[in-house]
Order: structure tokens, then C-alpha cells, then sequence
């Protein structure tokens, strides 16, 4: 099944539920630490959804469904992808840590962070991402088991958080589906 954008802003949560309970998700999840704008928010559930992903977790200073601009920007994605709310980004790895054994990966810029297109890509699989202006909190980087990032070639230090996302999740699925 697929639906256009206006099918999707007017889904009924019956048949949001009977595409949630059919559908076949991939091993993936996603960590959102203080993403603070709330159109990028619902950019990641419009992503969450086409990809697959098992779930996201919004922490920390995410606002949450169901915020009319997170609502206007996911397309009504947001009532297809399982999501949460957790305090911390801390509290979501640990939940995902006892799920199974599951990599977190940063997508920041650290100094030992890998071309994204480098990563031995291994599932199930997190990434995590971080606020817009100053990425993940320091804490949260001791817990993870890697880092990514998009190289940058122009003068511009960083992408918009959303379209990194996209990149990396996109070659995830690429390396999934070589398997």
C-alpha cells in the first residue's frame, strides 16, 4: 500500500493501527537528542516511515505528537511509525541495549568519527542524532559504539540534521538489503 500526502494527513487511527500491526519493519532505530525545530521532527517520522524503521525515540527538548507542526511536516507519518518520549537520550540506549544487541552510532562530527560510507554497517542498528546547533551532549556520546559523519567539501561545517539523516539512513538500508 502506498498513499499520497493527502491520503496520508487523513489516515484513520483504524487503519493506521492495521498498518502498524502488518507492517514489516527493518532493523532499524532512530535517537533524536534536543532536535529542537519541530518541523525537523516531523521530517524524521516522514523518514522513519519510508524506511521502515522499528522505532523512534524522541528526548530530552523534542517536542512530541501531537505538536501542529510536527503533524503539518510528517504528512500524518507520525500515526504510522511506533515512537516514544524519553527524558534522556540515555534512557532510550539503555531501553534499546536491553531489546537485543544493538549498536548505537553517532552521526556527528568527532574526531574519531568514519566516513559514513565506511561503517562495517551491522544489524539491527541505532543512529543518533543530535540538536541542531551544538549535536549531541557529551554524555551521550561516552555510551555510543561509534560515530559517523557526511563529509563536507565546501566552507559550510555541517549539514541541516535532516538531510544528514537521510544520507546515512539511506545507505544503511543499502547495506541491509545487500545482505
Amino acid at each position: 500500500m502506498t498513499l499520497n500526502s493527502r491520503e496520508l494527513r487523513n489516515i484513520t487511527p483504524a487503519l493506521s493501527k492495521k498498518i502498524k500491526q502488518e507492517r514489516v519493519y527493518q532493523p532499524l532505530y532512530i535517537i533524536l537528542e534536543d532536535v529542537l525545530d519541530t518541523y525537523n521532527i516531523g521530517g524524521f517520522f516522514r523518514l522513519a516511515e519510508a524506511i521502515g524503521a522499528t522505532k523512534l525515540y524522541l528526548c530530552g527538548g523534542c517536542a512530541t505528537p501531537p505538536d501542529a507542526k510536527i503533524t503539518k511536516a510528517s504528512v500524518g507519518a507520525y500515526q504510522l511509525v511506533p515512537w516514544d518520549y524519553k527524558a534522556t537520550a540515555q534512557e532510550a540506549i539503555a531501553e534499546i541495549r536491553k531489546l537485543k544487541r544493538i549498536k548505537v552510532i553517532a552521526v556527528e562530527q568527532t574526531a574519531s568519527a568514519l566516513d559514513y560510507r565506511r561503517l562495517k554497517y551491522k544489524f539491527p542498528l541505532a543512529f543518533i542524532f543530535g540538536n541542531e546547533t551544538y549535536g549531541l551532549k557529551e554524555e551521550t556520546l561516552s555510551l555510543v559504539d561509534g560515530a559517523v559523519e557526511v563529509p563536507m567539501y565546501g566552507i559550510n561545517k555541517s549539514l541541516n540534521v535532516m538531510v544528514a539523516a537521510g544520507i546515512v539512513l539511506y545507505k544503511s538500508l543499502e547495506k541491509l538489503r545487500k545482505k
